[in-house]
């Protein structure tokens, strides 16, 4: 269980192929805090750390992830937005994140608006029911409200800090990211299919 509010930045080092998997070697300064057997939310999607080594560790990727995230695009580099489990004594800051991604999404715009910067996004129109205005939505694990929504898209604003702390500063249109909806609106779209 996460919260979206982005702890820490890595990168990528290295990306092997084992089977339909994929192995990756990530670089980051959380690297000291972590430890064996730990999930870890990697640009929204829960990872388990495998290895840990001075200043980076390995984690995996099955098929089933990289076919339903972004994953299959990172290369050595690249960028990614880290976050430790949620800790039960702590504020949940952000809103209630599974590291569960349910789809992809693609930029279709950005606007530096003097001093934030909007993005608009477009996904599948299977998930309109689960975008509501001023709903939660993480957006490669990053805990935003979204506006402006439509049945395909919708737009987010972004502050300074976020901008700057994470690797949202390097999308750009085209670009594809992983989106989580909000847990409860699954379940009470699910509740309600059901009747």
């Amino acid at each position: 269980m996460f919260t979206g509010i982005i702890e820490y930045t890595g990168e990528v080092l290295k990306v092997s192929r084992v089977g339909t998997n994929k192995v990756f070697l990530v670089k980051s300064l959380l690297t000291p805090f972590l430890k064996v057997d730990q999930s870890l939310n990697h640009n929204g999607v829960c990872l388990t750390v495998e290895k840990i080594s001075i200043d980076h560790y390995q984690v995996t990727a099955i098929e089933e992830t990289l076919l339903k995230t972004n994953l299959n695009d990172w290369i050595p580099g690249s960028l990614v937005n880290l976050e430790r489990c949620l800790e039960m004594n702590g504020r949940l800051d952000g809103h209630i994140v599974q590291g569960h991604v349910d789809s992809t999404a693609i930029c279709t715009g950005k606007t530096e608006k003097s001093g934030s910067w909007e993005y608009t996004f477009e996904t599948d129109k299977q998930f309109a029911s689960l975008m509501i205005e001023k709903g939660s939505i993480a957006i490669n694990g990053i805990s935003l409200t979204i506006y402006n929504v439509t049945e395909q898209t919708f737009q987010v604003g972004i502050i300074p800090y976020t901008y700057e702390n994470t690797n949202i500063k390097l999308l750009q249109k085209g670009d594809t990211v992983n989106i989580e909806f909000d847990v409860f609106g699954k379940y009470v779209n699910r509740i309600l299919s059901l009747k």
